[in-house]
């Protein structure tokens, strides 16, 4: 009868002591996000520098990796030290980072040299177990409009830096869950593909876009390719233009020029700083398409001449469900392409992920 009491205490003992190891501890899920967790901000912005460093070197021992690393470098699928490796010389001096602690994932914008011109990258990593076990790269080497891949990266160089608010924290009374964060970035590539005037454009007053280094909203000293000489009457434009407002471009029904926004994906999220870094592929259908109706009924023809796609890395700023900073890098590619990391269907969908 003792032994026997003796065993239960020890069982009751056990399985309480279990318990409290549950209860104090990780539940599964956060369990498997703890390796993430463990690796901080200056973590994950140690692993961008530790990896470009080994680009410029061109020898990727220099990196942790797992044994599954995948690298994909414009859609591409490359062994781990080819490609941009080949040829990369330098870093630039523009640099933003984007850091998702929770989910151990870090983007990246910053110059670099190819063969000692300047161009852009976009960069994605993420960390498993302390190695890089994911590495995405898109390599602007395409300039906005006229402008040339080298000045579109002097352009951002010349900035001196990030924009303030895209380095500045969220108030904690203020931040929102990852998911809303995505829900109101998502909303930008609908209204574009969208092209109606009328949907719902979740722009702050102060929204500013810069792609490729080029300010491509409140910029009147930037003309469209192909826009008429002589301006026309307000309301009565036929191409938009980069001299207007977020909320104006979209309001005029003239981005009619991207057809389709998909794969559209969200890996690397700071909802600390209300930051959504984004890729997805802006498609030009051409043909067809270039025929529409503005939201006052007008008809217009006008648009590319043949197909074409930006690949495109977008990051936005979101606070108080609005959209407020906006920065991409893109760059021109073959017409309905893949990023390497959907399947075929996902790739061709407009849904977010």
């Amino acid at each position: 009868m003792r032994m026997r009491l003796r065993f239960l205490a020890f069982v009751v003992s056990g399985l309480a002591s279990l318990t409290a190891a549950t209860i104090v501890g990780q539940t599964p899920a956060k369990a498997a996000d703890a390796p993430a967790a463990s690796c901080d901000r200056a973590c994950l912005e140690g692993f961008v520098d530790q990896y470009l460093a080994a680009v410029v070197a061109h020898d990727p021992a220099r990196l942790p990796v797992t044994g599954t690393v995948r690298f994909t470098e414009n859609g591409q699928e490359l062994a781990l030290g080819d490609g941009f490796w080949n040829t990369a010389t330098a870093r630039g001096s523009y640099k933003l980072y984007v850091d998702d602690v929770q989910r151990g994932a870090v983007g990246y914008y910053g110059t670099m040299r190819e063969a000692g011109a300047p161009v852009i990258m976009a960069l994605r990593l993420k960390i498993a177990g302390g190695k890089i076990s994911e590495v995405e790269t898109l390599i602007a080497r395409t300039g906005m409009g006229a402008s040339s891949a080298a000045n579109s990266a002097e352009n951002l160089e010349k900035s001196g830096g990030p924009r303030p608010a895209l380095l500045e924290a969220v108030p904690a009374d203020k931040r929102v869950s990852r998911e809303e964060l995505i829900k109101t970035a998502n909303m930008y590539f609908s209204g574009m593909q969208m092209n109606d005037g009328k949907g719902v454009y979740p722009f702050a007053d102060d929204c500013n876009r810069l792609e490729n280094g080029t300010q491509t909203t409140n910029n009147s000293t930037l003309a469209m390719p192909n826009a008429p000489a002589t301006p026309a009457p307000e309301g009565k434009e036929t191409t938009y233009s980069m001299a207007w407002s977020c909320k104006k471009q979209f309001n005029s029904g003239l981005l009619h020029f991207v057809t389709r926004i998909r794969d559209r994906r969200y890996p690397v999220v700071d909802v600390e700083r209300g930051l959504v870094f984004s890729f997805g592929f802006f498609d030009h259908s051409a043909g067809k398409y270039n025929t529409f109706k503005t939201p006052d009924g007008r008809t217009i023809t006008s648009g590319p001449a043949t197909p074409w796609t930006w690949e495109i890395s977008e990051l936005f700023k979101v606070y108080d469900g609005k959209l407020h900073e906006i920065e991409a890098v893109l760059d021109r590619c073959p017409y309905g392409m893949g990023s390497g990391w959907s399947s075929r269907q996902d790739a061709m969908s407009d849904r977010a992920r």
